[in-house]
């Protein structure tokens, strides 16, 4: 029951990092978009599914607050400074994507945006580093700094998450785009997936000086992380191929990042497993009581689906190209 619980978090998780990653990216790439009409169409690539995105991080927490009390426990308080950053950054970015959007020009509102955008993926950045950090648990209860603790591996992971959501965000927004901004997202995509690449590799070299090294000593294990990585290779490879403006492919790029973004992931848990808080409290140590499970695999088993669907209608209400008021009014003239 606790893999069952674990498995169904990890899911909740990588749905929020790749649905809410591009659109989190698309908000920091915004910051360095000189051109207000190219800003203007990707703050309205983010504006027609941002909450359902987001709708996954909520499901997460609520599975891990009551799947693993003592793991929650633990973890929250050591990234209270992070999540509270990350949270106020989200609001902010809700209110400002629909304040732009209704009432354009909104230069002040798409600022906000852009900057709230990269305030949650440097605060996402900073948690995910922190679960490498040695949490002291003392009769059940968490004893440490409230801050964390930032370090120089901090520094290497939120550079990795951020350029990776940035990759993500120019890799949606080359496959919903036309014309000039189509091309320009597939040139700088490429840049930042190619980076990222660098920078996840130093990541996983890095880890191994933490109190959370991968534990490759099982055959098993090692085959399974190695096979993993490669899936996480062939996604990156897609899509540095597939971003080239020439290429005609326009789902391959978020495809293929996406698939290395959850096989990287993946083959990190598998690395990890059983362990859930460094440096030996495991899922069985942490897990709620089996009656609890049973009822709490009812109650948040019946989201799940309901999550799924949120996603594909909010994602198939918008399929298509978005095109910019200039590309309207040539389409318009053209018939």
């Amino acid at each position: 029951m606790a893999t069952a619980w674990f498995l169904l978090i990890l899911l909740c998780l990588l749905m929020f990092v790749v649905l809410d990653g591009y659109d989190l990216g698309i908000g920091v790439a915004t910051l360095i978009e000189r051109d207000a009409q190219r800003r203007r169409d990707m703050l309205e690539l983010v504006a027609q599914a941002w909450d359902a995105n987001e709708s996954w991080l909520v499901l997460a927490a609520v599975a891990l607050w009551a799947g693993f009390p003592l793991a929650f426990g633990a973890i929250l308080p050591n990234t209270y400074l992070a999540l509270t950053v990350m949270l106020l950054s989200l609001i902010v970015r809700g209110i400002s994507v629909e304040m732009a959007s209704q009432a354009p020009p909104a230069p002040k509102w798409e600022r906000a945006f852009g900057v709230a955008s990269l305030a949650a993926a440097l605060a996402q950045g900073v948690v995910l580093a922190s679960l490498t950090a040695n949490l002291t648990v003392v009769n059940g209860a968490y004893s440490g700094s409230p801050f964390g603790s930032i370090g120089w591996f901090s520094v290497l992971v939120v550079a990795t998450v951020t350029c990776g959501y940035l990759a993500l965000g120019y890799a949606y927004t080359k496959g919903k785009t036309a014309g000039d901004l189509r091309a320009h997202a597939g040139r700088r995509g490429t840049v930042t997936t190619a980076l990222t690449s660098v920078l996840a590799a130093g990541c996983l070299v890095a880890v191994n000086g933490t109190a959370a090294p991968l534990n490759l000593h099982s055959p098993a294990r090692a085959i399974a992380f190695a096979g993993l990585l490669l899936f996480a290779a062939i996604g990156v490879v897609t899509a540095l191929v597939t971003l080239r403006p020439t290429s005609s492919s326009d789902s391959a790029p978020i495809t293929g990042l996406a698939t290395a973004t959850v096989a990287l992931a993946i083959a990190v848990v598998v690395a990890r497993y059983p362990i859930l808080i460094p440096p030996a409290l495991t899922l069985n140590d942490t897990v709620s009581p089996p009656a609890t499970m049973v009822f709490l695999a009812v109650g948040i088993g019946l989201n799940v689906p309901l999550l799924f669907f949120y996603n594909w209608f909010a994602h198939r209400a918008f399929k298509g190209k978005l095109l910019s008021a200039h590309e309207n009014r040539d389409l318009s003239e053209a018939r």
